[in-house]
């Protein structure tokens, strides 16, 4: 920690785990652009872990770079999500999301249903299941740091979360493609299938890629819809929190107002988002904007990963994986279905 009188953001004790969580994900980054299958996210977490193990002691709390990797874990994370949100301009989205509401909504609603189901059937711990179900049913890599960012779940859950996600976006874009072709989808219906059930934007563009240049802009439409779906997520399990610690006999405190319910950097999404939506954000910004907040993500999971106990993601067994398999085919099956009745197939 700074000593008394030094500044937290200019600390040089900062500065090496600061330096190297961006080197870290800036190579994630350059490799994902190589490999979008992949994508920055999981490269970002897999070398993070590769230093943990290397230098554990230099990535400790006590060590050379952990006052950079605390800070970025704690802070950086909604810094991120705000400038994702500055991407999503309602006006761009709201047309697409009346065609495609039915669909969407209709999809995740059956995925939620699915994780209560099955996580249960799983007996599958709370923290885990609600990485895994927000990743698979929201935005994959994106929505889990959302959620680490609201319930601070253990690190070695959100490693295996993310491997989850990792593995079904690998298996969406060998499969889908293949299938939209027999299924004899345009490329507009395709595009709505991998934009609603395929987890991370890196995934859902190389499917889309692969299958048709206006299915990959469309499908990338749909998803950005669909990221939207991250604030009533994070107010959700805002409450969720507040009302588990009600009962486990923690005090609350009624004079708060009602907006102290809501995380911070979700009020600033959804203001970025409006502030977007306006035409206030020159449109030639979006993409370096996007490109910002995914390094960002890139390097918080990044510090994620050098403090990861494998012996601990080892333990956690194959449930998640199930888990994720489970909703994963859900999303597919349940939006073919809802396109078939809507008309889009």
């Amino acid at each position: 920690m700074p000593r008394d009188g030094e500044s937290v953001c200019c600390s040089p004790r900062l500065l090496p785990g600061l330096a190297l969580v961006a080197g870290l994900a800036t190579v994630a980054t350059l490799i994902g652009r190589i490999a979008p299958a992949i994508g920055a996210p999981v490269v970002a977490l897999g070398a993070g872990a590769l230093v943990g193990l290397a230098r554990r002691r230099s990535v400790d709390e006590g060590g050379v770079f952990g006052p950079g990797l605390a800070l970025t874990r704690q802070h950086v994370l909604g810094f991120a999500i705000v400038l994702l949100g500055l991407g999503l301009p309602f006006g761009a989205v709201l047309s697409v999301g009346r065609q495609t509401a039915v669909v969407l909504v209709g999809t995740v609603v059956a995925a939620a249903v699915a994780a209560v189901v099955v996580g249960r059937l799983l007996a599958l711990d709370r923290e885990s299941a609600t990485l895994v179900a927000v990743g698979t049913t929201i935005c994959g890599a994106s929505a889990i740091a959302a959620a680490t960012a609201v319930i601070k779940p253990d690190r070695e859950r959100v490693a295996y979360a993310l491997g989850t996600i990792f593995v079904f976006n690998v298996l969406a874009v060998l499969i889908f493609p293949p299938l939209g072709r027999m299924l004899g989808m345009s490329e507009e219906a395709f595009g709505l299938w991998a934009g609603t059930a395929i987890n991370d934007t890196s995934s859902v563009l190389a499917a889309g890629a692969i299958f048709g240049p206006a299915a990959a802009q469309f499908a990338v439409i749909v998803k950005l819809v669909r990221s939207l779906l991250i604030v009533p997520m994070c107010v959700g399990l805002h409450l969720g929190q507040r009302g588990r610690a009600g009962q486990s006999g923690a005090e609350s405190n009624g004079n708060h107002a009602a907006w102290r319910v809501i995380p911070l950097f979700v009020v600033l999404f959804v203001a970025a988002s409006v502030i977007a939506g306006f035409g206030l954000v020159p449109e030639s910004w979006s993409g370096p904007l996007g490109k910002v907040s995914a390094w960002l993500i890139a390097a918080v999971l990044a510090a994620i990963g050098t403090s990861l106990s494998w012996q601990r993601v080892r333990s956690a067994g194959l449930r998640p994986l199930v888990f994720g398999g489970a909703l994963g085919l859900v999303l597919a099956v349940t939006c073919l279905g809802l396109q078939q009745l809507t008309g889009w197939l």
